[in-house]
């Protein structure tokens, strides 16, 4: 049953201390900034964020870990320019870090998503990346087996969605909110815009309302020319 909430701070009410956080984006594009807000007013603590890197600057996903509510990030990028407050938490050793190669994060979502126990990967087999898990050799080939990555709330953000939960997503602001809708117990979608059951063209929809299960509406904001700005 989908649930359209008024406010961001009410759809993530339901975040409690010690939970798996899938959080979508890639850098800025399709960072639910907003649901990351809400979720640092909250107070949750101790959380497992899985997200494809580590934070930007000081808003969003680099503010919560800023903030000291990861206990462990597991990601595929977690250094860059602006990632300070992940740094300055890493070097203090008070944020554990599980790097995961890209596509072997995507893959692993997926998996959870799509109800695979798991699966072989010849990337990261002879590194320390394999250390501790099964691998074999496949036509020669070194392989590692990697798990499934299961969380107990997804927060993501899409363009549109209809009253049912259907998702369209802007551009390469999709990246990871298709998979991640699919591998969480609960997942939350901030949208620019809520349109009428129907409206959306069925051929269009990538995320379907299956997978969704509370959706807040944060209006594109207003640029000081007056032209509506399109969110990442």
């Amino acid at each position: 049953m989908l649930t359209i909430h008024d406010d961001v701070d009410e759809a993530v009410s339901e975040i409690t201390d010690g939970a798996i956080v899938l959080i979508g984006g890639f850098g800025k594009a399709g960072q639910p900034i907003e649901l990351i807000e809400a979720l640092l007013r909250r107070g949750s603590r101790n959380l497992t964020v899985v997200s494809n890197n580590a934070g930007n600057g000081t808003v969003g996903l680099a503010a919560l870990i800023g903030a000291g509510r990861v206990a462990k990030i597991i990601c595929s990028f977690p250094r860059q320019s602006d990632s300070e407050l992940f740094d300055a938490k890493f070097r203090a050793a008070e944020i554990e870090l599980e790097l995961v190669p890209q596509g072997n994060l995507a893959e692993r979502i997926r998996a959870a998503g799509s109800g695979i126990g798991g699966f072989f990967t010849p990337t990261g087999y002879g590194t320390m990346l394999a250390a501790g898990k099964e691998t074999r050799m496949i036509d020669g080939r070194g392989f590692v087996l990697e798990s499934p990555i299961r969380a107990d709330f997804a927060l993501i953000k899409a363009l549109k969605a209809d009253g049912v939960g259907n998702l369209v997503y802007r551009k390469t602001a999709r990246n990871f909110g298709p998979i991640m809708a699919s591998a969480a117990a609960h997942t939350i979608v901030q949208v620019s815009e809520l349109v009428e059951t129907g409206d959306l063209d069925p051929e269009n929809v990538v995320t379907p309302g299956i997978f969704v299960n509370s959706v807040v509406v944060v209006p594109a904001q207003v640029a000081s020319n007056g032209s509506t700005e399109v969110a990442l």
